[in-house]
């Protein structure tokens, strides 16, 4: 019996949960979950279809992505993940998908506007689109490469990533990542929704305007400030 078996089933169950909120069709996106104790993470196999993936076939990787167990190839977007672990330490989970509205934003390469309580009911901020990669980044280790293009945009708008948990890669699509893999796979599914939202919203007016400061600061803080009261105790 492996002794990650409890990892490689929490990588696992939040991958199967990526079609089930029609967040991917096909094979496309992952999600990753690792174990700090360790210094290891696992990540679903590239190219294997959802409806036969099973957890033994999870990859374990250290974070210099050597394979530690497993028989299939991880995701290709591995390095991205790594990169991201050994950057940011207080990250559990990281998924990527190519979600429709999201990768629309993307593809646009802009900001997802703070337009509504929604969308400040889990951010104060717009969510944030990286510029695309240039071509010598591209040419050289472009998945390494996809980790430090969403490092800098976080470090030039000035964003901590423990409170912007999401990040769109302009031309590419969205990035998310949480305490551990089951919130990576809230927030995508959260940013998806954002994204579909505003989008619909400047369908139906293009001038419409970004959320007021004084809405954002209430509908946060009844969330996650000091003096919060959503929810149950």
């Amino acid at each position: 019996m492996s002794k990650y078996n409890e990892l490689k089933r929490e990588c696992y169950e939040a991958n199967m949960q990526l079609p089930q909120l029609d967040l991917v069709v096909y094979t496309f996106g992952n999600v990753s979950a690792v174990d700090r104790d360790a210094a290891v993470f696992a990540i679903k196999p590239s190219g294997v279809p959802y409806e036969v993936l099973k957890p033994e076939d999870i990859v374990i990787l250290d974070y210099e992505n050597n394979v530690i167990e497993g028989k299939m190839r991880p995701s290709s977007d591995t390095r991205t993940h790594s990169f991201l672990y050994r950057e940011w330490p207080e990250i559990g989970g990281i998924c990527h998908t190519h979600s429709t509205y999201a990768v629309s934003w993307a593809q646009a390469q802009r900001d997802i506007p703070i337009m509504g309580t929604t969308h400040a009911d889990y951010l104060t901020s717009d969510i944030p689109c990286a510029p695309p990669m240039n071509d010598e980044l591209i040419e050289g280790n472009y998945e390494h490469n996809t980790g430090q293009q969403i490092l800098d945009c976080f470090a030039d708008k000035g964003l901590d990533y423990r409170e912007v948990e999401m990040v769109l890669i302009g031309n590419h699509g969205p990035f998310t990542w949480g305490k551990d893999a089951g919130k990576a796979v809230f927030n995508s599914k959260l940013l998806e929704e954002l994204g579909r939202m505003a989008c619909l919203t400047l369908m139906i007016n293009p001038n419409a305007p970004r959320l007021k400061d004084s809405l954002i600061k209430k509908h946060y803080e009844r969330k996650h400030g000091k003096n919060a009261y959503y929810g149950q105790n």
